[in-house]
């Protein structure tokens, strides 16, 4: 599964805003970088299950949220204003990550199922009304380059939980549990360079940029956090650099997050919470 979402990529503060959060202030110490959207969604009551994944379409103000359980909807579909679409089921048994890819001519939800009956442990496209388009492993798609064994040298994984790409063509990987972030060329697949001092207390769960490519969004599911890291220059991997913190809820369980690449609002999928939230930029 690692191996086949690398190919795929290969392809005005006010108080009022933590009244219901009082317990877990986020922005003590700190420049306040996000405010919490407490009016997002308009009716929480829709998540039915345990939500793991949260993907944005910008270019259509629409966001999916997929979650597991028994007798609930699989992918939930919500305007950016929160307000709750439709939903759809079919073909999906266990969500664990999603994502929204559009073209010139269309769009496609992608999703990754971990479940073991007939369209488990598979990647699929699906249309925004949740038509089922092809399961990954077809020969729609080339696959030019695949990297990692399981193991903690260079190149190797322990749970590649995440992926996501920079404007330079870089491909950043949640290297999970040997906590750390990897990078690699997106067109040859070089190993390119890792970050790790940011993640001694825990391994990234999630990793996504900005809409300004300035940062990257970690979410780190065992200290219940988000992590804002200041993404490197061009030829430059470095190391890590932490410049902002959300300290979530107990519990809360940040398991992947995601940007609207044009408002800069923070999605992220808590299946402790059993909900998803939505952070919008200061600035």
């Amino acid at each position: 599964m690692a191996g086949a979402l690398l190919a795929l990529l290969a392809l005005l503060w006010g108080s009022q805003v933590l009244i219901a959060f009082d317990y877990f202030s986020p922005w003590k110490g700190q420049q306040q970088m996000y405010k919490l959207d407490i009016g997002w969604p308009k009716i929480p009551e829709y998540f039915t299950g345990q939500t793991f994944c949260v993907a944005v379409d910008s270019l259509h103000g629409l966001v999916y949220v997929g979650q597991r359980g028994d007798n609930v909807p699989k992918v939930l579909v919500f305007s950016e204003e929160g307000y709750f679409l439709y939903s759809w089921n079919n073909t999906v048994e266990m969500p664990h990550g999603i994502f929204v890819l559009n073209t010139a001519t269309d769009s496609s939800v992608w999703i990754t199922d971990v479940g073991t009956g007939k369209y488990g442990h598979t990647v699929k496209q699906y249309s925004p009304s949740g038509k089922l388009m092809q399961i990954l492993g077809t020969p729609d798609y080339k696959e030019i380059w695949l990297t990692g064994t399981n193991g903690t040298g260079i190149g190797q994984f322990k749970i590649p939980h995440s992926v996501t790409v920079d404007h330079f063509g870089r491909v950043w990987v949640a290297d999970r549990d040997n906590k750390r972030i990897q990078v690699f060329d997106k067109v040859t697949g070089e190993w390119l360079g890792s970050w790790s001092s940011c993640f001694s207390e825990d391994g990234p769960h999630s990793v996504r940029f900005t809409g300004n490519y300035k940062y990257l969004i970690v979410a780190q599911l065992n200290i219940n956090r988000l992590a804002v890291l200041a993404a490197p220059p061009v030829g430059s991997i470095g190391d890590c650099v932490m410049v902002n913190t959300v300290q979530l809820a107990d519990e809360t369980k940040p398991h992947l997050v995601d940007v609207d690449m044009k408002s800069g609002a923070v999605y992220v999928a808590e299946i402790g919470a059993q909900q998803v939230q939505k952070y919008v930029p200061l600035s």
